[in-house]
Order: structure tokens, then sequence, then C-alpha cells
């Protein structure tokens, strides 16, 4: 089923996860773990990276067969574009066509940074926009996009960022699933600053439990993120080194920062797992004996 179905029938927010491709055998053992856990779960969807420039290609595919074919769960499929010409677009989204996904989100992509030989493809797309555009005549998929309540970090202002999304949005995209903030008020600003412009189509939340002080501060680098005071300041009163406090301590602020998100009026929820359940499992069990999911 379509996403933009789904909240059109839906009376209460939708729950979501982000998964991506196991590299090695480790962590296909955990990822499995973490599958079971989470489809116990029931979600109204799951999603599915695409890594830079086609790496994780057939790992994407295989991981949406299973989720989509094997547990009959809904999909979204990552498509990160960049650095790949028309045919091959068209040759992994006929392949995503024939597993009978129907949503995808089109992102730009990094640019491979592990690949010594890579060379982008000279018709190759430079921005998300280009892709939209490009795939929304040829293909009946629901098209989503990214959006970044705190700017791309590419990007030279907020207001220019804001201005390429809604180029995304004129083109065909149907939705919007946003890199996730700590702050929920930067969310709230967004989903305002979208609306001022004409932007109008769902705007679901990402959010990133905190799962060690490591990731959250090497992930935040990476994107952008403002890490804030309030989580500093969490963070620095708990006993130095003790893992478990701060995994119950990132159980606690996501769950009282998606509880705000869902009295907000937002569509849906979607949780970035990093291939993880034991946190997201308590999350949402706690949202859901409050009746908020």
């Amino acid at each position: 089923m379509k996403l933009t179905e789904i909240w059109e029938k839906g009376q209460k927010p939708t729950i979501s996860f982000e998964l991506f491709p196991a590299r090695n055998e480790k962590a296909a053992e955990k990822l499995g773990v973490a599958i079971a856990n989470l489809a116990d779960l029931h979600p109204d969807f799951m999603s599915v990276t695409f890594g830079a420039g086609g790496s994780t290609r057939e790992g994407s595919r295989q991981l949406l067969k299973k989720l989509k074919t094997g547990l009959g769960l809904e999909v979204v499929g990552y498509f990160a574009g960049y650095g790949l010409g028309p045919d091959q677009i068209v040759d992994v989204l006929d392949s995503y066509q024939e597993i009978r996904v129907e949503n995808i989100l089109v992102v730009r992509g990094d640019i491979p940074h592990n690949q010594d030989n890579f060379s982008p493809h000279p018709d190759s797309f430079a921005h998300a926009d280009g892709l939209v555009e490009f795939i929304r005549p040829i293909y009946d998929f629901c098209l989503g996009v990214a959006g970044y309540p705190e700017g791309h970090i590419d990007a030279e202002s907020k207001a220019q960022d804001l201005e390429y999304l809604k180029v995304k949005v004129d083109h065909g995209a149907e939705y919007i699933i946003t890199n996730y903030c700590y702050d929920n008020q930067y969310f709230f600003d967004f989903v305002e600053r979208c609306q001022a412009i004409g932007i109008n189509v769902p705007i679901v939340p990402g959010v990133m439990p905190i799962y060690s002080v490591k990731m959250m501060e090497s992930l935040a680098a990476l994107c952008g993120a403002t890490i804030t005071n309030e989580i500093r300041q969490g963070l620095a009163e708990l006993p130095e080194g003790d893992k478990a406090a701060v995994n119950n301590f990132g159980i606690e602020y996501a769950y009282r920062q998606c509880k705000g998100l869902i009295n907000s009026g937002v569509p849906g929820i979607h949780i970035y797992t990093m291939d993880r359940s034991k946190s997201v499992v308590e999350i949402v069990n706690r949202l859901r004996s409050e009746g908020l999911l």
C-alpha cells in the first residue's frame, strides 16, 4: 500500500523504522534479531537505506524483499542516485517494482568515500530534485524526499534548502521524512516554514534514540544535528562508562520527544534504528501503553 493511502485511512500516527543492509556475517546476525523484534511491533512500514553510489544495491533489494515478501510488511526503498546514470536508475527501480515495492524515498546520496576507483556517471543527477523529476513520469511509486529541520549540512542557508525542497515537491514528491533533531522546536519551525511556502504534503519527523555517546557525537557531526544542553547535562550526570545508563537515558529522551511530536499532531514517527531493537521496542511499547500509537 502507498504511504499516502495509509495516512489517509489512519486514525493514529504511523510508526516506522529504518534499517540498513548488513555488511558482514556478524552484522547480518544482529540484523536478523532486530528484524524479528521490530516486526513483532507490527510497524506501519519499514524503510531500507541505499548505499552511496549503489554500493548496497543488491543488499538493499534483498532486505526489501525479505521484509515485503517474507514478512508481509509494507516497505519504503531509499534510493540514493548520486553517481548513477539513467539506465542504472531504471535498472534499480525496475528491480524494486518486481518485488512489489510501492514507496520510494529519493535522496541525492553521499559521495562514496570507500571506493577509490569510483567515478560518477556523466549523466548522473547532482541533486535529488533532478532524480524526482526523472522518476515521476516513468513510475507510479509513491515518492518521498528527505527534509532537514536544521538545514542540510551542505546548504548555504535554511531558506535555500527549503527552496530546493519545494522544487522536489513541485516535481512530484508526495511526502517528506525528516532528518532527526534532538529539539522538537526545530521540527515545528520547519513545518511552519514549509507551510508558509506552499509545501502541504505529509511531513514525518525522524527520531534517533541515543544508543551510545560515541555514536551520538559521530552521527551529529555527519548530519549537523544539534546536541542540546539538556542532553549534554543529562549524560554528564550519569556514572562514567555506564553504557546501560546511557541507553536508558536515550530511551527516556526519545520517548518524551516522540510523545511531544505525537501530541502536536504529526502524521507519524520514523525511528532510525541503526539495526538495533532493544531501545526501539521499549519506546514504542511505552507510547502504545498510553494510547499514543
